[in-house]
């Protein structure tokens, strides 16, 4: 057997030789178990360390959870760093921690280690604008659109540098999609569907390439949300499966008036729900008990009732809170329709 014969010989292949070997006889899925199965039972301390990124671009978190602890515990100390950080990522990923936590312990990583390696001051990064994408605070996302070149072009893993592309492209349309740059944010999510065959990625791209449609058609929207949902749970990602049936279907939805059959437990949506439904003393009802409101619930209230100071209030949110320029266009219609 060909992986038999590569395990044998892996400590001269590098994890990209191992896959494109792999490539030349298999097709994609024979090619994703048997590099998972790789990565586990490698010897070699390279592809321990390069497979977490393998197993983490395509979702393999059970076995990502593994191999972090494998590496925790190896008696090289690059090999700890590596999975101390993973470690970062992962809880980040499977939202263990609040974005708070998860930029304090990275802070406590970078004040205990040092290192140079460049994969790893790279991760650091993307953990980093991860938590603030996370936090809403799209002012603090972007620079590493403009530094990751210096990462790349110290990294001799190629498939290392591809995953780590997708990885700066998902940033950018985040990035461009709240700057209402519509054309670049759906071009890097296409560009990242055609990089790489993980359904967990394209689950992700499709959430976004589906909210980018909230001020252009229903149909296109609720096709990728719908395909995000699809593959989440073939994922059992129950995250975003929550996501997108409690919170980003029930919007969009709502948005475009298309209520029938929706349901949501979250009780903004809800709110939003009757709102499209014309429901305005429910939706009132709903949301006025909610504390600390957020810039979405401001909107939905101020639609309610009719309130353009509301809907000031949640537009100076959008903008000077979160820097967001696409979903503030929500309470600036709304103002143009009283």
């Amino acid at each position: 057997m060909l992986l038999e014969k590569l395990m044998t010989s892996q400590s001269e292949l590098t994890i990209t030789e191992m896959m494109n070997l792999l490539s030349e006889e298999n097709n994609s899925e024979s090619v994703k178990e048997m590099m998972k199965k790789t990565c586990l039972q490698s010897s070699s301390k390279n592809i321990q360390k390069k497979g977490m990124e393998y197993l983490y671009m395509h979702g393999f978190m059970n076995e990502l959870e593994i191999l972090i602890e494998k590496n925790m515990e190896s008696d090289n100390p690059s090999n700890r760093l590596w999975g101390l950080l993973y470690r970062i990522m992962l809880d980040q990923t499977l939202w263990r921690d609040n974005p708070h936590e998860t930029l304090q312990r990275l802070r406590n990583y970078i004040n205990q280690y040092s290192t140079n390696e460049p994969e790893l001051l790279f991760l650091m990064e993307v953990i980093k604008e991860d938590a603030y994408q996370r936090l809403a605070q799209y002012n603090q996302v972007g620079n590493l659109m403009v530094t990751y070149k210096q990462y790349f072009s110290n990294i001799e893993e190629r498939i290392i540098v591809s995953y780590f592309k997708v990885r700066v492209y998902r940033i950018n349309i985040i990035y461009h999609l709240m700057r209402n740059e519509l054309i670049m944010a759906r071009k890097y999510a296409y560009r990242s569907l055609n990089m790489i065959d993980s359904k967990s990625v394209h689950a992700c791209i499709h959430t976004h390439l589906g909210l980018s449609y909230t001020f252009d058609t229903y149909e296109k929207g609720m096709y990728h949300l719908n395909k995000a949902l699809e593959i989440s749970k073939e994922l059992n990602n129950t995250h975003l499966i929550h996501i997108l049936e409690n919170k980003n279907i029930p919007f969009l939805s709502s948005h475009f008036n298309e209520v029938d059959n929706v349901t949501t437990t979250d009780i903004a949506e809800q709110a939003h729900v009757e709102l499209a439904k014309g429901n305005k003393s429910k939706a009132i009802e709903l949301l006025e008990d909610l504390p600390q409101k957020t810039p979405f619930q401001l909107y939905y209230l101020g639609k309610a009732k009719e309130d353009k100071s509301l809907l000031t209030q949640s537009y100076t949110y959008f903008i000077e809170k979160r820097s967001d320029y696409f979903f503030s266009r929500l309470p600036i219609d709304a103002i143009k329709e009283l």
